[in-house]
């Protein structure tokens, strides 16, 4: 069933990602990693709904949505990006497949953080973020997303590498055999991906072949 939220806030989290805080509907529910159906409240938006993932913790009196823009696809991420307070959204039914299911490694590639953040909150908060490790690629620093947040929660677990520029702090490299191998210790444990499908298709090969189970390698299907 589909629920008109208003836009409390928003503002910019990088150059090309806002932050929205929206009226939370009232039994609105929601595991960490899932997501919703989100259109604009307009005569001639309001069928163009597509996917994204609250950021905000289940519990929370608010959602909180971190939506990357893409100008030249010139859709729904870029009209999004024009709204401001007061402007009202329409979201639509839960759903998804990314669901924590024990410590792991969590695999994003740019904008394929999001399902993870209300996850990494949701665990940082319980005290449960043990045994987690995050391997996070961008193509230039400017593109990570809530980097000192994912910093402080995981420390030397953060493995943020850059595919488009050198920077101190971050390596130079793609995610990749060479690179799971050498960060990655134990190919038993549950692996969590989202990101461009080319990107997540090539990581679930190889983490296959590294002898990764199926069942342990979860992702939006």
């Amino acid at each position: 069933m589909a629920e008109v939220s208003t836009i409390l806030m928003t503002e910019f989290v990088t150059h090309d990602v806002r932050r929205f805080v929206i009226e939370k509907p009232p039994g609105f529910e929601f595991t960490p990693g899932q997501g919703t159906l989100v259109s604009i409240n307009q005569p001639d938006l309001v069928e163009d709904a597509h996917p994204f993932t609250p950021t905000s913790l289940d519990d929370d009196r608010v959602l909180e949505f971190t939506i990357k823009s893409y100008p030249a696809h010139h859709g729904l991420t870029e009209r999004l990006h024009r709204l401001r307070a007061g402007d009202q959204v329409v979201l639509g039914p839960v759903f998804g497949t990314i669901q924590y299911k024990g410590p792991g490694v969590f695999i994003a590639g740019g904008a394929g953080i999001t399902p993870f953040i209300a996850i990494l909150r949701r665990l940082a908060r319980d005290g449960r973020l043990e045994g987690n490790s995050l391997i996070f690629s961008n193509k230039t620093q400017a593109d990570v997303i809530l980097e000192k947040e994912l910093r402080h929660y995981l420390g030397e677990r953060c493995i943020l590498t850059l595919t488009q520029e050198t920077q101190p702090g971050y390596e130079r490299r793609r995610v990749d055999e060479t690179l799971l191998k050498e960060k990655v210790r134990d190919f038993k444990q549950s692996f969590y991906m989202c990101g461009p499908p080319p990107m997540v298709d090539s990581v679930t090969s190889v983490l296959q072949g590294l002898g990764a189970k199926s069942d342990n390698v979860v992702f939006e299907q």
